[in-house]
């Protein structure tokens, strides 16, 4: 069954989605979007020193975004920069060394449009394997320290009082952010990945009334971003990334038709009394 590269391709993106959803609900509960994204930026520079010393790739994307990741936390304490700047410092400074080095390996020839746009149909059993127990392990620690980090994400000061820790799980779960890029840059691409952790846990917050619910749906709304994905690929012939990008946004914009409806009552109500 899974000779078929689109078999493949449907496994691999579906076990992706199901790692993006609960963590691009922590990342859209704590407003993490950018630092989602800048950890995606430097993952250019994991590729291209993969290539450079013949390291696998999912490897070193992890130690790279692990890197800056505990980089940002740390100059954070050290500088007077905002939240915000320092990402932008990090996230463009860490693709433009990727690029220049990219340029010293002339010899090597690299899939520039692959790396950013990703290429989900070109996925191996070995990719499959390294998604799924990558991700079982993802979701087993974040499951183990979820109480914690959510206690964190909603009163982080309560949460140290009640003695906590919310810094180290912090960090565990920058890492975890930086371990599901890994996971995913060969099929999402380093441009894309922060869509899928962001837009199916937009939608999901938009039609939910609590995090579980939050964090069930977006998995769900995931999914089938990824299945409906691939078939229009499939159908339409086009880049089967941005195809599943686009249909992640088009369900979000679907999310938001409860919303309008729910002003609308709210309004008529009003006008009714």
């Amino acid at each position: 069954m899974l000779d078929d590269f689109f078999t493949r391709a449907l496994v691999a993106g579906i076990g992706i989605a199901i790692i993006t959803g609960p963590l691009g609900c922590l990342v859209i509960w704590r407003r993490l979007s950018y630092f989602g994204d800048t950890l995606a930026h430097s993952a250019l520079l994991g590729v291209t020193l993969a290539y450079a010393f013949s390291l696998n790739i999912a490897f070193s994307v992890f130690v790279i975004s692990a890197v800056i990741a505990l980089l940002l936390l740390n100059l954070q304490k050290r500088t007077r920069l905002a939240g915000d700047s320092l990402l932008g410092l990090l996230a463009h400074s860490t693709l433009a060394i990727g690029l220049v080095l990219m340029g010293f390996l002339s010899s090597i020839r690299f899939d520039i449009m692959g790396l950013l746009f990703g290429d989900i149909l070109a996925v191996t059993l070995q990719d499959i394997a390294l998604v799924w127990i990558g991700g079982f392990i993802i979701l087993g620690i974040l499951y183990f320290i979820w109480k914690s980090l959510f206690s964190a994400t909603v009163n982080y000061d309560l949460a140290s009082a009640e003695g906590m820790k919310p810094n180290i799980y912090n960090m565990i779960f920058t890492l975890l952010l930086a371990g599901v890029i890994a996971l995913s840059i060969k099929m999402i691409g380093t441009l894309l990945i922060t869509g899928l952790l962001i837009i199916p846990a937009a939608a999901s917050r938009n039609i939910t009334n609590n995090p579980k619910q939050m964090v069930l749906v977006a998995i769900l709304i995931g999914i089938l971003s990824v299945t409906i994905g691939l078939f229009t690929s499939l159908e339409l012939n086009t880049s089967s990334g941005p195809s599943i990008i686009v249909i992640a946004l088009i369900l979000f914009i679907i999310s938001l038709i409860p919303l309008e409806l729910r002003g609308k009552l709210q309004k008529g109500k009003q006008f009714g009394n």
